[in-house]
């Protein structure tokens, strides 16, 4: 595993997503695989991991915490807030300084932690960012000692560029991926020119770009790509990025046509760290063998200048007028 600045730290530039962790969005994990996840994430050498408030209502959370009482070595974990929808929160109640304090308390009460090393907003309302309110309660809760760092996790590129006008924001948390190229060139510069760490999420666009689903593939009642599949529960790019199914089927195995071998989740991931910006991806596991997989990304040899000519290609002419939702 290698490794990159964040802030004071070095953190895993292959981090874990835990979404799946919560039981709630992809199907069931069960607590002892969960465990056995984590596990084989910090074997790895990993020790960043990032979760929310919202996975599973405190499952995630939870299970990260029963695993840091026996981790051995110090793991960097970063939740959010901001989405919760529970008996007197929700939006626009979330925002004000007395929940958050709240939902902050609740996350280090899950995770058996007494200081959040990273706490971030969780994709929360464009004018909410703009307002700046929620990050002079950010500021105070790390005043507090609450909280060591914040950041903030965002669906767009028009709030990565409001977040980064914010003074103290250690983190911007951004969907990035072969689906979603042009990010880079309309935030990357900015975030470096901040020192800003960029966390990449749906690095595999909810595993498609894993190349092991077919046109035919179907998922569960309760997995997001089956009731989000067309952005009907919330955001279409937290779902395959955007890009429908079956369309996206095809795009993979075209790009899988243009990379070294037939790894094609961890060429996917080692694509994303090509760029020097890049502080950790954040890919999700459900399964050892995932995590396995996605951190071996890291030892693998930069993809060549003409491959990412290629992939960059593809991009413009077939995939980026496929995007949908709000990005």
């Amino acid at each position: 595993m290698n490794y990159r600045p964040f802030k004071d730290v070095q953190v895993a530039e292959v981090g874990l997503g835990t979404w799946q962790l919560g039981s709630a969005d992809w199907g069931n994990v069960n607590e002892e695989e969960a465990i056995k996840i984590l596990q084989a994430y910090t074997a790895a050498g990993g020790n960043f991991i990032d979760t929310a408030d919202v996975y599973g209502m405190g499952v995630s959370e939870t299970i990260i915490g029963k695993f840091l009482q026996s981790a051995g070595k110090e793991i960097f974990v970063a939740t959010k807030l901001g989405r919760r929808g529970d008996a007197g929160n929700g939006w626009p109640q979330n925002f004000t300084y007395d929940a958050m304090k709240r939902h902050a308390e609740e996350s280090l009460q899950h995770l058996g932690l007494s200081q959040l090393f990273l706490e971030q907003l969780h994709c929360i309302p464009t004018e909410e960012m703009r307002s700046g309110k929620v990050f002079d309660h950010l500021r105070k809760l790390q005043q507090e000692g609450l909280i060591r760092y914040f950041g903030a996790s965002v669906e767009t590129s028009e709030e990565a560029l409001i977040c980064l006008e914010q003074e103290g924001l250690a983190s911007l948390q951004i969907i990035f991926n072969l689906f979603r190229q042009h990010v880079a060139e309309e935030v990357f510069a900015k975030a470096k020119e901040k020192g800003v760490a960029l966390i990449i999420r749906v690095p595999l666009a909810s595993g498609l770009l894993s190349g092991k689903f077919k046109e035919d593939t179907v998922f569960g009642d309760k997995d997001h790509r089956n009731y989000n599949a067309n952005g009907e529960a919330f955001n279409a790019g937290e779902t395959f990025s955007g890009v429908e199914f079956r369309e996206g089927v095809k795009f993979a195995n075209n790009i899988r046509t243009l990379l070294p071998d037939e790894r094609m989740a961890e060429w996917a991931i080692r694509w994303i760290l090509d760029h020097p910006e890049v502080t950790t991806v954040i890919p999700g596991a459900s399964k050892i063998s995932q995590v396995n997989s996605d951190v071996a990304a890291s030892s693998l040899q930069p993809l060549s200048s003409a491959v990412h000519a290629q992939l960059r290609q593809l991009y413009d002419d077939q995939i980026h007028s496929k995007i949908r939702g709000h990005y």
